[in-house]
């Protein structure tokens, strides 16, 4: 049982004196864990830091073994280290990453757009939390959470989208809403596609994406990442 892929580290926990359990979110493999040995050491400390950008050869003797891992650097994303949000945003799509998706089932399509993701955080580029929200929204369509923002679930119509059903997740018009806008969840438009955002429009997308994201926790039994939690905080405190 043998593989070669590349991917990101999402996590790494110290196993036995010297090595550590790796988890990676790979092109091929989807989320993949396996011992890296001499993994504790200095010399690998900075490869396997959540977000690092890695070769990986992985072995086992039978394929339901957890494996043995290789990784070899290709991009460390450091930038996010010397920016706190940006680490912040960057522990938030590990952590996601690794709550949500189960092991070794390929996922093709999200790793495409989540390792650009990841660069644009890593760099600490402007403008990565709005990449973030939008990443979030199509992390729930990865998960069967989908939202449906393309017309009011009340009047069908497409224009002046406010707002959206906590229990359905498709879109409502202002006028559609009428007395229930009260009990719906604010629509910011910078997930409909259009422009950027401010901090408070951000925060109120998380709060939209958090909400569905929390219902497909509690279905599987276990709450949204702490790391999440700390991310919304943070952006909070900018509005």
């Amino acid at each position: 049982m043998d593989w070669q892929d590349q991917g990101t580290i999402l996590s790494a926990r110290p196993h036995g004196e010297t090595s550590m359990i790796v988890e990676a979110f790979t092109a091929r493999h989807g989320r993949h864990l396996g011992v890296v040995r001499g993994g504790a050491s200095r010399k690998m400390a900075a490869t396997l830091q959540p977000g690092s950008h890695v070769a990986l050869a992985w072995h086992a003797r039978l394929d339901d073994q957890i494996g043995t891992l290789k990784a070899e650097p290709l991009a460390s994303r450091a930038g996010a280290m010397e920016d706190r949000l940006a680490l912040s945003g960057l522990s938030a799509v590990c952590a996601m990453l690794s709550a949500s998706l189960p092991e070794r089932e390929p996922q093709p399509d999200l790793y495409a757009v989540t390792e650009p993701l990841f660069d644009v955080i890593g760099r600490a580029i402007e403008g990565w939390p709005l990449d973030y929200l939008r990443w979030e929204a199509g992390l729930l369509d990865t998960l069967g959470y989908g939202l449906d923002l393309s017309r009011c679930a009340v009047t069908g119509s497409r224009d002046d989208l406010a707002y959206v059903s906590p229990r359905t997740g498709r879109a409502v018009s202002r006028q559609g809403a009428g007395d229930w806008a009260p009990r719906l969840l604010p629509l910011p438009q910078a997930l409909l596609g259009q422009g950027s955002a401010t901090w408070a429009e951000i925060a109120q997308g998380l709060r939209l994406t958090g909400h569905f994201l929390a219902l497909f926790a509690a279905e599987h039994h276990h709450a949204l990442p702490e790391a999440r939690a700390r991310l919304l905080a943070a952006i909070e405190r900018k509005t």
